[in-house]
C-alpha cells in the first residue's frame, strides 16, 4: 500500500470485524469530516468558551462568577461581537486546520497500533496523544491569540483591564511578534500540551468505549440514533474536560498573565510582577498613528469604579512550571481556585465534543458514500 492508498484509498488492514464508517473510509474523507466538524463545533461553543476564560483569568472577579451571571454581564457591558465572540477569528485560524492535522495523524495512529494487535484503549489513548501533539504547532498560536483577545474583550474596554488593548486579529498578531517576537505564539506551549494531550487522550478513549457500547444497543441492519450519537460525543468530552479542568486554569493563567505594572486609575496598589513583557503594552491607534500607551494612560469610564478592576487582584503565577503553577493556585485560591470555571468547560466540552463527533461522522459518511469509486475503492476527490 502506497501513499495514496493511505490518503484516498479503503484501508483494508485492520481487524477482520471492524465495519466501523471510520476504518472503511480514505484518510482524504477522515481528514475533511474531522475538520468540518471541529470548526462548527468550536464555532457554536464559541461564547460559552469566552465565559469560561474570564472565569479563570479573573478568578477574583465577583461579576463573573456564576455561569449565566457571567454571560449576562459580558453581553450587556461589551455586546455579542467584541464580547461573548472576541477572538472568534483567531481560533477559526486554528480549528479547521489543526482539527484537520489532528484527525489525520489520530486516525494513521490508531489504525497502525491496532493492525498491529495493540489492546483497543491504549492505542485510542496513545493515537489522542499522537493527534494533539502534531496538531499543536497549529492551533497554539491561535490559541494564544483567541485567549488574549477573549480575555481583552472590546477595544478600549471600559469594564474590564486585563492588560491588553489590541484593535482586532492582525494587530494583536503584528503587535506580539513585533514587540515580543515571533516566539510569543507560542507562549505557554507545554501549559497547552500538558492540557490537551490528557484531555484528547481521554476524550478519544471514551468516546470509542461509550460508541462501541452504543452501537451494541442497535440492531446490526440499523444506524445509530440521532439521541445516542450525541450522548456517546457529549459524555467523552464532558468527562474529559471535567478531568482536566486544573490543567486549563493554569494555561490560561500563563497565557493571558500580564507582566507589566497594572497601575490605572485605581489599581497603585497591584504589586509590579518582576519580569515585565514588553509584548503586553497597549497600542492604540488613531487614523493618523500609532501612539504607545502605559497602562494608566488609557481611557476609561470612572463612572463605575469597581467594573474595571480586571486582574489587579489575581494571584500571579510567574512561573512557566504546570506543578508549580497547580500547587500556587492551590494554595492562594484552593480547590475553587483549581476548578475555576468548570461549570462553562464541562458544558463547553460536552457540546463542543457532542457537535464534533456527530457531525464527523455525518460527513464522512456522506463523502463514502458519494464520492468512493465502487470499482476502485478510491475516493474521487483525489486531485488526479
Amino acid at each position: 500500500m502506497d501513499w495514496t492508498d493511505w490518503m484516498f484509498g479503503r484501508w483494508r488492514n485492520g481487524p477482520d470485524n471492524d465495519q466501523s464508517e471510520t476504518h472503511r473510509s480514505p484518510l482524504f474523507h477522515v481528514m475533511l469530516a474531522g475538520g468540518i466538524g471541529g470548526a462548527v463545533g468550536d464555532s457554536v461553543m464559541h461564547s460559552l468558551d469566552t465565559v469560561k476564560t474570564r472565569q479563570q483569568a479573573a478568578s477574583t472577579e465577583l461579576r463573573y462568577q456564576g455561569m449565566f451571571r457571567a454571560y449576562a454581564t459580558i453581553t450587556s457591558q461589551e455586546g455579542l461581537a467584541r464580547g461573548l465572540y472576541g477572538g472568534y477569528s483567531a481560533a477559526m485560524l486554528g480549528s479547521f486546520p489543526g482539527t484537520t492535522l489532528f484527525f489525520a495523524f489520530y486516525e494513521l495512529s490508531k489504525r497502525f497500533l491496532i493492525a498491529k494487535n495493540c489492546p483497543e484503549t491504549i492505542a485510542h489513548l496513545t493515537a489522542g496523544v499522537i493527534g494533539d501533539l502534531a496538531s499543536s504547532v497549529i492551533y497554539v498560536p491561535s490559541e494564544v491569540l483567541k485567549t488574549r483577545l477573549q480575555l481583552q474583550g472590546r477595544h478600549n474596554n471600559p469594564y474590564f483591564y486585563s492588560g491588553y488593548n489590541y484593535r482586532g486579529l492582525i494587530d494583536a498578531t503584528a503587535t506580539i511578534i513585533r514587540t515580543e517576537g515571533f516566539g510569543a505564539l507560542f507562549f505557554g506551549y507545554k501549559a497547552t500540551l500538558a492540557r490537551d494531550l490528557p484531555f484528547s487522550a481521554l476524550q478519544f478513549a471514551f468516546y470509542e468505549k461509550f460508541h462501541a457500547y452504543a452501537a451494541s444497543l442497535v440492531p446490526a441492519d440499523q444506524s445509530m440514533p440521532l439521541h445516542l450519537e450525541l450522548l456517546t460525543g457529549a459524555a467523552a468530552g464532558g468527562l474529559a474536560g471535567t478531568m482536566t479542568t486544573p490543567l486549563d486554569v493554569v494555561k490560561t493563567r500563563v497565557q493571558t498573565e500580564v507582566r507589566v505594572p497594572l497601575e490605572s486609575h485605581q489599581l497603585h496598589s497591584s504589586p509590579q510582577p518582576a519580569h515585565p513583557l514588553s509584548g503586553d503594552e497597549h497600542v492604540i491607534r488613531n487614523s493618523k498613528k500609532a501612539i504607545t500607551n502605559p497602562p494608566n494612560k488609557r481611557s476609561v469610564n470612572t463612572s463605575t469604579p469597581a467594573s474595571v478592576s480586571g486582574l489587579a487582584n489575581r494571584p500571579k503565577l510567574q512561573t512557566n512550571s504546570i506543578i508549580k503553577g497547580l500547587v500556587m493556585i492551590a494554595k492562594s485560591e484552593g480547590i475553587f481556585g483549581l476548578f475555576a470555571g468548570v461549570a462553562p468547560r464541562f458544558v463547553w466540552t460536552s457540546i463542543q465534543t457532542s457537535v464534533m463527533l456527530f457531525l464527523y461522522q455525518v460527513v464522512l459518511k456522506r463523502l463514502n458514500d458519494n464520492f468512493i469509486d465502487p470499482k476502485t475503492g478510491r475516493t474521487r476527490l483525489a486531485p488526479w
